[in-house]
This record gives structure tokens, sequence and C-alpha cells, in this order.
């Protein structure tokens, strides 16, 4: 079976999409992507790509193919929307010469923001002749709303139009978490939609291996491991530490950057507390090691509806890192760590319920935190194992596709070319 994946991001950009592709391969498909010139986060097209050539490329076995794109810069939001736009005029129009004289079953949406993605893998239907899936990733237009880029009652409805456009020509919709339903399913008319969740990261499928790139102290030491952002609501978690600032055995430990480290540091020295770490980023592969080491780990977000409706992608990490969750979140990531008897869940932005549910878990016994931890890994392997997923949506591709899972052998390598 041949599976084009379409996304405006891929490898060396790191998004999850990277490994799916290499899951779906092992599962018996013959995998395909078409994408851009990589140049996010930063803004800058990676060294030894150039933004305005098309090219091919291999990726372990993987045929990518890239279109010109403006790179998005590193501020402003005219340079987003070029960006965006001009992989959406590219993959349109570039892609399908790219791809002249092959043949694919199912174009595969990565339907992240924007999700005007959709519109070439529609170019390419009506080229190819193939089914086209689209992963839900992000709503639209909520998630406009939500980070304040649009605002105005009628646009948003004119971004809504389009996006129900898009959804009912689309041949199936995958959504990332059961809370998307309630949104998608009105807007999708006759089209299926059916939960399909981010698998878990193949790094935290390894055990640790060699002395951990960060030595925890000794304690009860809350883990929290990702982007320092807006989003994570982490004055909460400062908040908290501040309520936990006489039980020095609880330290809350902050690993990653973002936009808002700078200012938590200075949050934390400004009150005085002793409790909250922030050593920095590590590489992926070293966050095995970190985990295996907290005592708990946490994952939080912002009071907002929308975040409600989402599992963030660390949920995942944690499960299979085999170690009790503290959720301070709404909605669906807090379902999940509770539905997998894997840890405590508590209100998002509610300093006072996070310190409680700290102050719980550090005092719980051993073997309790050792059975949350159990059934924490028990979940992740029913639920987001990358294989065990890939595995699934290659049947149903090939089931919405009228194909055998395994009808083609698996690509030669191809020769490089950066374009």
């Amino acid at each position: 079976m041949n599976v084009l994946i379409l996304s405006q991001h891929f490898w060396p950009e790191t998004f999850r999409i990277n490994e799916i592709a290499h899951s779906l391969r092992a599962a018996g498909c013959r995998v395909s992507v078409l994408t851009g010139q990589p140049n996010y986060p930063d803004g800058d097209v990676f060294p030894g790509y150039r933004a305005w050539r098309a090219g091919v490329e291999d990726y372990d076995g993987v045929p990518v193919y890239r279109v010109p794109l403006a790179p998005r810069g590193r501020s402003g939001a005219l340079r987003l929307a070029g960006n965006y736009l001009s992989f959406l005029l590219s993959a349109s129009v570039a892609g399908p010469w790219l791809l002249r004289g092959r043949r694919f079953d199912v174009v595969f949406v990565y339907g992240t923001s924007p999700i005007l993605q959709v519109l070439p893998a529609l170019v390419l239907r009506a080229f190819k002749g193939c089914a086209v899936v689209t992963w839900v990733q992000d709503l639209w237009p909520q998630s406009l709303q939500v980070t304040g880029y649009v605002r105005h009652p009628r646009v948003l409805a004119m971004v809504a139009g389009v996006v129900r456009w898009l959804y009912r020509r689309s041949d199936l919709l995958l959504v990332q978490s059961r809370g998307f339903l309630s949104s998608v399913q009105p807007m999708a008319g006759g089209t299926p939609v059916e939960v399909h969740p981010n698998p878990g990261e193949v790094a935290f499928e390894r055990a640790p291996d060699g002395a951990p790139a960060l030595a925890l102290e000794p304690g009860f030491n809350v883990v929290f491991a990702g982007n320092l952002g807006t989003v994570q609501a982490l004055d909460t978690v400062v908040a908290a530490a501040a309520l936990l600032r006489d039980e020095p055995h609880v330290r809350f430990v902050l690993v990653g950057s973002g936009s808002r480290g700078e200012a938590l540091a200075a949050q934390a020295q400004r009150l005085g507390l002793a409790n909250v770490a922030f050593p920095g980023r590590f590489p992926v592969d070293a966050m095995p090691g970190i985990l295996a080491q907290a005592s708990a780990l946490l994952v939080s977000l912002k009071r907002d509806d929308i975040l409600a409706q989402t599992v963030p992608s660390k949920v995942q990490a944690y499960l299979a890192a085999g170690r009790p969750v503290i959720a301070s979140l709404d909605g669906e990531g807090a379902r999940v760590v509770e539905e997998a008897g894997a840890g405590i869940a508590c209100p998002a932005e509610d300093a006072q319920a996070l310190a409680d549910a700290v102050r719980r878990l550090a005092g719980a016994p051993p073997a309790e935190l050792a059975a949350m931890g159990g059934r924490a890994r028990a979940y992740y392997q029913t639920h987001f194992e990358p294989a065990m997923l890939a595995e699934r949506l290659a049947r149903r591709f090939a089931q919405l596709a009228g194909v055998p899972p395994s009808a083609a052998p698996l690509p030669e390598r191809i020769g490089s070319d950066h374009g």
C-alpha cells in the first residue's frame, strides 16, 4: 500500500510525524513524504537546504519530496502567513510535478495548524485518484481565537466555513483525542470521524542507558519536562512551590526552555524559593534517564476550553516512563491520567490543589507509588505504543483504499538531493 504523508514540517525539524513515517513503513506501508524546506522553529532555513528550491532526499528509506517555501522568519504575522501560504501554493503546484509517475492509495495529512494543508491533498487526489485522510491536530477556528491571531466574529465565521468545506471533502477525519469529537463531528457532514491518538516517542521505548544527563538531588522530585511557555501555566507551579516551601524534601524540577523560562526563574528567585530548579534543556534521548529518577511527573496547562480537549504529548511520554503523574489541567489530559490510575488530577491553574496533590503523593507509601507507575506503563502499552498504533492506522488505510496493508514492497533507498 502506497501512503503519501503531506506535512509542512518534517525531519530534520522535530515533529512526531517523523517517527510515524518509520512506524508506518515497519507496518508494511510504502511511505513517501511531501513537505517544505526545513526552517522551524528559528525561522531560518537549515544548513544544506535552500528556501526556493525543490528536491528529493532519503530519510532512512523514506523518500522525502521538498517544495519551495518562504521561511517563517523570527517574528511578524506577515512572515508567518507568507510561510504558510507559500507552502500551500508550492505543494499544490510543484507537488504534483515532483510526484509525477508515482501512484498513491492514501494521502495522509498531518493536520497541524493551519488546517489549510488539506488543500494540496485535494489537488493531489485529483491527479492520483487516492483517498485523503486528515489527522486533525489543532481545532480551527478555535485555535486562532485562543492564540489571539483572530478575534473578529465574522472572520472566525469565514474561517469556520473554509474548515467545514475541507473536512467534508476529506475521505476520513482522524482526531487526536476524544475531546475533539464534539467540535469536529458537527462540521464534518458525511465524512467519518474517528479517534487516533498521538503515539508516544520511540526514545521512551528504550530503557535509560548509562549515567543520566541530569542527576536529581535526593528527596521527592516533581519533574516537569517540556516547553516553558505561557500555555503551560507554570506560574501556578511556582505558586504551588511557594505553598510547599516549608517541606524541604519536596522539589520542583522544570526541565526545558521557552518564552517564560527567564520570567519564571526570576519569580522563584524573588519569592526566595529554594525548592524550584531550572536545569535547562536536554536532548530527547536524554529524557528517559531524567524522567526515570522522578518521584512524580508533572503536566500542566492553562484553564481553557480548547486546551481541555487536547491530550498534551508529554502525557504519553510520562506514562511510558512508568512514574506517577500529576495532571494540573482540565479535560482530556486529566481524564487519561485518571482512567489509567497513573496518578492524581487537579484543576488547571489551581496552586492550592496542585500543592495538595504533591503533598498527597509525597506522603504515599512506596508500594502505592510503584503501583501507579506500573499502571501508567500498562496504559501506555495499550493505548499509545507507536508500533501498535501504526499497525492499526495501516489497517484503516487499507480498508479505506480497498487494498491489502502490505500490498507493496518497502522502497529502495534513493540518493540525497536537498535542493
